[in-house]
C-alpha cells in the first residue's frame, strides 16, 4: 500500500517538473485565488457561505473554485502550482509530508470534524444495524482516503473485519462511486450530501446510517497550501482564513434553511427543501467545525486511523504539518 501512495507522490512530483517547464499557471493578482475542492457537497457549507454570503468578497479576495474529484487530485494541483489552496483530507498532506519534501503543505484550518458521508443501502433498511454488512459488498473509494479509511474504522466499530467478515471495494474511483452503484457494483456504498438525498430520492439507493456519526470525531476536511505560498501571500491567506470563520459562524448559528437560502448559488438544480435537509443532517450529527483550529488530539486520532488501516506507519510531526497561529491570531482579535 505504502508503495502505491509513494508512486503516487511521484507522479505528483513529476508534473510539478512539468508545470516548472511550461509555466502557465502564474497569478499575477494576489488576491485572485485559485481554490480546489475534493468534491462540492453542502458538507462543506461554511465555505459556500463564505462565497455565496459575500464574506470573501468584503475581504477583496476573488475565488477561483474548481472540484478535484480527489485528493490525491488536489494535492497534485496545489503541488503543482495549478492552485493556491487546497480542501481535501488531512492525510493528503501528512504522505506528501512523510516522503520528507521541502516544501510541503501545510494546513491552516479545519473545516469539518466528522466524517460527511452516509452510508447507502439498496432497499430501505429503517433497522440498519452496522453487523447487517456481514457478507457484503462496500464501495469503499480510494485506498488511503480518509472517507475509506473512516468508513474502514466504522464498520471495525461494529466488530467487522474487511476481507474476513465484508468485502471492501477500493477500485472505484471516488467521483465515480454513485454511477458505479447506480450500475449494479457493490450492496452498499457511500456518498456525501445532497447527492445522498438525491439518490434516495431518484429510488436508486437509500440512507441507511452516518458513517461520521458511527466513527466519531476527527479531522476530516481542512485547507491547506504550500508554506511558499503562505509565506508569499500571508495578507491573503489572513483575509481567506477571516471570511471562513465568519462563515462557520453563520452556519453555527442559523437555521438550516437559512444557510440554504445561502450557498443556494451554488448548488443550482437542487431545491432548497432538499439543501435544507442535507445541512441539518449535518448539523444533527456535528459535522461542522466551530473554528479552523485543529486539536492535537483530534490530529492524532486521525493518524491512529491512519496506522490501523496499515496504509502507513510513520506519524507526522503537529508542529509542523499544522499551523493554527494564523486561526488564533485572528480569534483573538
Amino acid at each position: 500500500m505504502k508503495k502505491t501512495i509513494c508512486i503516487t507522490l511521484m507522479l505528483a512530483l513529476l508534473v510539478v517538473s512539468c508545470v516548472g517547464v511550461f509555466g502557465g499557471c502564474q497569478n499575477d493578482d494576489p488576491d485572485h485565488i485559485k481554490l480546489i475542492e475534493v468534491t462540492h457537497s453542502v458538507f462543506y457549507a461554511p465555505l459556500y457561505v463564505a462565497l455565496d454570503g459575500g464574506y470573501f468578497e468584503e475581504e477583496g479576495l476573488t475565488i477561483e473554485l474548481t472540484n478535484g474529484g480527489g485528493a490525491d487530485k488536489c494535492m497534485t494541483s496545489v503541488i503543482a502550482g495549478q492552485s493556491d489552496i487546497g480542501l481535501m483530507g488531512p492525510e493528503a498532506a501528512i504522505y506528501i509530508y512523510n516522503e520528507g519534501r521541502s516544501d510541503y503543505p501545510v494546513i491552516f484550518g479545519q473545516l469539518t470534524k466528522k466524517d460527511g458521508s452516509f452510508l447507502m443501502a439498496r432497499t430501505d433498511m429503517p433497522d440498519f444495524q452496522w453487523t447487517d454488512i456481514a457478507g457484503k459488498e462496500v464501495i469503499g473509494g480510494r485506498k488511503g482516503g480518509v472517507p475509506a479509511m473512516a468508513l474502514e474504522y466504522a464498520i471495525k466499530k461494529a466488530g467487522l473485519i474487511d476481507g474476513k467478515d465484508y468485502t471492501m471495494n477500493y477500485d472505484v474511483q471516488y467521483d465515480l462511486i454513485g454511477p458505479a452503484f447506480e450500475g449494479g457494483t457493490g450492496d452498499f456504498c457511500t456518498m456525501f450530501e445532497p447527492a445522498a438525498s438525491n439518490m434516495q430520492k431518484a429510488g436508486s439507493g437509500y440512507i441507511v446510517a452516518s458513517v461520521g456519526q458511527q466513527a466519531g470525531d476527527m479531522p476530516f476536511t481542512a485547507f491547506m497550501a504550500t508554506q511558499s505560498y503562505i509565506a508569499e501571500h500571508r495578507e491573503q491567506v489572513d483575509k481567506f482564513v477571516r471570511a471562513i470563520i465568519k462563515a462557520m459562524d453563520f452556519v453555527n448559528t442559523s437555521s438550516a434553511e437559512d444557510i440554504a437560502k445561502v450557498l443556494a448559488p451554488s448548488f443550482d438544480g437542487t431545491d432548497l427543501a432538499t439543501l435544507a435537509n442535507s445541512i441539518q443532517a449535518y448539523k444533527d450529527i456535528g459535522a461542522y467545525s466551530t473554528t479552523p483550529v485543529m486539536a492535537k488530539e483530534d490530529f492524532e486520532l486521525l493518524q491512529d486511523v491512519i496506522i490501523d488501516a496499515g496504509v502507513m506507519t510513520k506519524r507526522a510531526d503537529f508542529d509542523k504539518l499544522v499551523n493554527n497561529s494564523i486561526a488564533e491570531a485572528l480569534l483573538a482579535q
